[in-house]
């Protein structure tokens, strides 16, 4: 038990760190500290399991600690790639538990990266093509998440917390892309993190202890 303590001990100081670096504003203090809760939840997960769902979602985890870093650094674009991929390997996972298809569940989410593209189409200039990758990415991970619920005869709970946890982290690439391509939004920097960082734990919940 002494190992994940010291984990949300570690994790929760960094992240009250790094918003006091948001405050200050102080850059050497947020590059310093907000990866840190992310790899906090990858080594928790890398503590739960050993089975390809906890691979693929510590491997986004640890891409997403390199995008935090990135954009940190002001490089937007690696950056981008790093969560694409990330993405990209938390579908991986959830489509690692199961491959049913459950289309119906994928229409909200096709609607959403509609809506999301058009949105900010006429301001992407050159990113359009990243971004749309990115988009089509994350919704393709929302409806995988989707489509675990009800698939395993264990206890319903991971999967569930593995959809609220995409579903937020999805709000917080939102809301980045609406301040960084449409304009400053009020106070968007806090709210985006947070979620961002409850999402994270959300997806690192999702996989359950198998010893």
């Amino acid at each position: 038990m002494a190992y994940p303590r010291a984990l949300v001990l570690v994790g929760s100081a960094a992240a009250c760190a790094y918003l006091v670096g948001l405050d200050l504003p102080s850059a050497p203090l947020r590059l310093a500290t907000k990866a840190v809760p992310v790899l906090c939840l990858a080594a928790w997960v890398h503590s739960r399991s050993r089975e390809p769902l906890a691979r693929f979602v510590g491997s986004g985890l640890l891409l997403s600690a390199a995008g935090d870093v990135l954009l940190e650094l002001g490089l937007f674009l690696p950056g981008l790639v790093a969560f694409l991929l990330a993405h990209l390997a938390y579908g991986a996972g959830f489509l690692s538990e199961t491959r049913r298809a459950a289309l119906a569940r994928a229409i909200p989410f096709a609607l959403y990266g509609v809506w999301v593209y058009l949105v900010l189409r006429p301001h992407l200039e050159t990113a359009a093509v990243p971004v749309l990758a990115y988009i089509v990415a994350i919704s393709a991970m929302m409806w995988r998440a989707a489509a675990r619920i009800g698939s395993s005869p264990e206890a319903p709970w991971p999967a569930w917390w593995g959809l609220a946890g995409v579903l937020l982290f999805a709000a917080s690439d939102t809301l980045i892309a609406l301040e960084r391509f449409r304009g400053e939004l009020p106070a968007a920097r806090y709210l985006i993190i947070v979620l961002y960082w409850v999402g994270q734990l959300g997806i690192a919940s999702s996989v359950p202890r198998r010893d």
